[in-house]
């Protein structure tokens, strides 16, 4: 199981705590050395950093663990490789433009027969089922919507897309156009919010604490998805399977599940 890490955020914060925890999950606690990357909105722009090396192997990991870098819509994926070999093109998350908008996706499961026809809009470059399955996501939006529409009207046909594309395996994602953050669970994904009062949080990974009472303001207010809890002092809530959750400015907007048994 690949290992999913989503920030959103009210103001523009680092996520330099959470990565230290979750970047060991990249072949020292946990198995997934296939390789890891890193995307952050700044505005309208994104930095994305991707290494085809295990991230407690990787450089580039350790300038990203000593840069922090402050944005309000984060995307981190550790890789093991089930679809594509080991190569930086099959890496996640990645990133195309959309409406004047750079989106960004990462995906933890494995989709069977999944190669759905594809108008040349959007083209995977590598061999991941994870890749293909974005590109037609987009293409689809694209489809269905000439300019960018209200976040509601997005959430309705991104539910529904995904909930298809759920029909051929394990689905779990996360994506963002910069705006908010979507977070999709089929089996595993968790979420935190902090906010004021805030408190000391423990790494479940390592041995790291930190104040958040010392390095916020009132007013801040912070989302992390995870598939499995970063800190093990805090109450982490699932997601449950078949819902497609929606994360704005630190809040989370949950709708019922999909019950797929029912479709």
């Amino acid at each position: 199981m690949c290992q999913l890490l989503g920030m959103n955020c009210n103001t523009p914060t680092d996520i330099c705590f959470s990565f230290e925890g979750f970047h060991t999950r990249g072949g020292l606690t946990d198995v997934h050395r296939d390789g890891w990357g890193i995307a952050f909105f700044e505005g309208a722009g994104c930095r994305l950093f991707l290494d085809a090396k295990a991230t407690i192997e990787s450089p580039v990991a350790e300038l990203v663990r000593q840069y922090p870098i402050r944005s309000k819509n984060v995307i981190a994926h550790i890789r093991k490789a089930t679809q594509g070999e080991v190569a930086l093109e099959n890496t996640h998350p990645f990133m195309r433009e959309l409406w004047g908008r750079y989106w960004i996706f990462a995906h933890n499961g494995n989709l069977k027969d999944f190669h759905p026809p594809l108008d040349g809009s959007f083209l995977p470059v590598g061999r991941t089922d994870s890749e293909r399955a974005f590109c037609w996501l987009l293409q689809n939006l694209r489809a269905r919507f000439a300019a960018p529409p209200p976040r509601e009207a997005l959430f309705a046909v991104l539910r529904e897309l995904t909930f298809e594309i759920a029909t051929h395996g394990e689905f779990n994602t996360l994506l963002s156009n910069g705006d908010c953050l979507f977070a999709h669970c089929a089996t595993k994904l968790s979420y935190i919010v902090r906010q004021a009062p805030f408190s000391v949080a423990h790494l479940k990974d390592q041995d790291v604490t930190v104040d958040f009472s010392e390095v916020t303001t009132p007013d801040d207010r912070v989302v992390l998805v995870a598939t499995l809890p970063l800190t093990d002092n805090e109450v982490w809530t699932p997601l449950e399977p078949g819902t497609l959750a929606m994360f704005v400015d630190g809040a989370p907007v949950l709708p019922p599940p999909i019950c797929m048994a029912a479709e």
